[in-house]
């Protein structure tokens, strides 16, 4: 059974081999093929390098496009700067006053440098694995990618004393993100995910207002245009479950504070992909803590549950620890 063949069966609740391993990798991929971070960031042959290297090694079933959250802001003209071997930086938010909202232009997701980049990583995973491992590509939420053009201290003020202006921006963020999702399912990926950070940092009802109506446009643009869509929000969203099933999303991450079981129950249909702690336990614990949080986190889960650490793979985790992961999921399945 290959990669998409899984995928495809734990999603309609059916019995397979193994659940997916669908870990977020990307400064681990890159340093394990002994390359900065600026050039996984920067040129996509790296990023689909490293990504291959631990696809094979460590046993995941996805290769995947996410890298940073700047791609599209870069392209709407942010200045992000890039360290050697260290996190990108946008010291200076595009939109540093509202009035520079009038004057912001959407990019086109095959001309922009970066977002481009991103088109080529995933047309040359489809030369590599199409059809045998899930391909992912990446968009921000429209709430993140308005955090990125304005800033996220910035932003939250906004949401309170101009909602009209970040409406508008929202508006101009969603039809980028949906065009940019669309060129990806065109380019190849089978998955987009969607990243919405920030959402877990504001109450239920903005999220209803400001972040759910969005995700929900961006995910049916995604769906009609082939693909399968998984929504990514870090941090401890136990308050928005019930509205992040509501996002037409196909498989729905969550942190590791947030109860799997509850997860699962409240998410129905889509497939809840997590989550235990990836410092506590993948970075710091040993590999029979992995092994034994791995098969906890899939009982809990239930038939359509996905493996993987609540967030990012911390660069530096023990190699014996991914592979006590994948062991645990090799076991769990066999018993099943």
């Amino acid at each position: 059974m290959n990669a998409v063949e899984r995928l495809s069966r734990r999603l309609r609740g059916e019995a397979a081999d193994r659940p997916p391993n669908f870990d977020i990798m990307m400064q681990f991929a890159a340093h394990y093929i002994g390359q900065p971070l600026s050039r996984y960031y920067l040129d996509y042959r790296v990023l689909v390098q490293a990504n291959l290297a631990v696809l094979n090694d460590f046993q995941l079933d996805i290769v995947q496009a996410i890298s940073d959250p700047y791609r599209e802001a870069a392209d709407f003209g942010a200045v992000i700067e890039f360290p050697e071997d260290g996190l990108p930086v946008s010291k200076t938010p595009l939109l540093a006053e509202p009035d520079d909202l009038k004057r912001l232009k959407p990019p086109d997701p095959a001309a922009g440098r970066r977002m481009s980049d991103r088109l080529e990583a995933i047309r040359r995973f489809r030369e590599e694995v199409g059809g045998e491992v899930p391909i992912m590509g990446w968009v921000e939420g429209a709430l993140a990618e308005a955090a990125d053009l304005r800033g996220v201290s910035n932003l939250m003020t906004d949401l309170y004393d101009r909602p009209e202006w970040v409406e508008e921006l929202l508006e101009i963020c969603t039809e980028v993100e949906i065009a940019f999702a669309r060129a990806q399912v065109e380019a190849g990926a089978d998955i987009i995910g969607l990243g919405d950070a920030v959402a877990s940092q504001i109450a239920p009802r903005l999220y209803e207002r400001c972040a759910l109506p969005y995700e929900q446009r961006i995910f049916a643009a995604v769906h009609e245009a082939g693909g399968l869509a998984r929504l990514h929000i870090c941090g401890n969203t136990t308050k928005i479950l019930s509205h992040m099933a509501r996002s037409g999303a196909d498989i729905i991450d969550i942190d590791w504070m947030v109860d799997m079981r509850a997860a699962a129950q409240a998410f129905g249909q889509a497939a809840v992909c997590g989550n235990f702690d990836p410092f506590a336990v993948m970075l710091q614990g040993t590999p029979e803590d992995v092994y034994a949080a791995t098969v906890e986190c899939m009982r809990l889960g239930g038939p359509r549950a996905i493996s993987a650490a609540g967030c990012e793979i911390p660069d530096g985790t023990p190699h014996e620890n991914l592979r006590a992961q994948a062991r645990a999921l090799r076991e769990y399945g066999a018993q099943q």
